[in-house]
């Protein structure tokens, strides 16, 4: 009850008061108008996790043996660890672009309360924002796949669906960024986002099979969104399919939707007061 006596609003009646975005074409729009200033940044994002490639890949890769992927499939260490810098990279690029600087448009310059006056809803914000995220994160996973096969790293022609995986990954992220963003209010908690993402990078399986590790560390990096995601990369480029990622895509894609309903809920509470 509020001071009032009007009773508060429950979850469960704001889930039946949200419709399905139908305008958030226009959050894309207003992005990209100003997306030539963005340019270096995401270069920057794209040239990152190549360097890992190379560092980390081909470096520690020429000391290392072949990595198994079970049923008596091996792949070189190089090989092993790109699809999972591909996934890693859509991460980042989803994450970054719903939190940083969807917190400087939610928080500073106001943005969204001029939005939502228009006929644009919070709706087609949220779902806005997660498809601009994952726009830039698309230009990340094509360029890195096109590395890949420059490089000879990928081993069987299901790598094409890498790309719509990727997708996917970054979907799933960008709808966590933009539900997560909601919830900070100053740019010192945004420490947290880097605090979350680098023991995630290291541990989801990244350079290292996810059985060298522990059982109980083994759980905890299994329910991590990117665990899922480069074990669905990795599958495909490698071509050590499985029913599991069945599994993984089902995973990402209950993460997207309820990442994207939690932000639309939190932003109606916070922009249409």
């Amino acid at each position: 009850m509020s001071r009032l006596g009007v009773q508060s609003p429950t979850w469960a009646s704001q889930l039946n008061g949200l419709r399905l975005p139908t305008r958030w074409i226009h959050v894309i729009e207003r992005n990209m108008v100003l997306f030539p200033h963005f340019w270096k940044v995401l270069l920057a994002g794209f040239i990152e996790p190549v360097l890992y490639l190379l560092a980390i890949g081909f470096g520690i890769g020429s000391l290392i043996k072949n990595i198994p992927l079970g049923d008596g499939h091996f792949v070189s260490y190089a090989v092993f660890v790109a699809p999972a810098l591909m996934a890693s990279s859509a991460m980042n690029g989803a994450i970054f672009e719903t939190t940083f600087n969807m917190f400087f448009k939610l928080r500073h310059m106001k943005l969204y309360e001029g939005v939502v006056a228009t006929p644009v809803g919070v709706e087609d914000v949220a779902a806005g924002e997660v498809m601009w995220a994952v726009a830039r994160g698309s230009v990340y996973s094509v360029g890195f796949i096109v590395v890949m096969v420059a490089l000879h790293l990928v081993a069987s022609p299901w790598a094409i669906l890498a790309i719509p995986a990727a997708l996917l990954v970054g979907v799933a992220f960008a709808a966590v960024g933009v539900a997560g963003t909601t919830f900070i209010r100053q740019w010192q908690d945004l420490d947290t986002v880097q605090l979350v993402l680098q023991p995630m990078f290291l541990f989801s399986a990244t350079f290292f099979p996810i059985t060298v590790y522990p059982p109980a560390l083994r759980v905890v990096v299994e329910v991590t969104p990117l665990y899922h995601g480069i074990d669905l990369i990795r599958g495909l480029t490698t071509g050590a399919l499985s029913t599991g990622m069945l599994g993984d895509v089902a995973y990402l894609a209950v993460i997207a939707v309820a990442g994207v309903t939690v932000a639309a809920l939190r932003l109606r509470r916070q922009l249409l007061k």
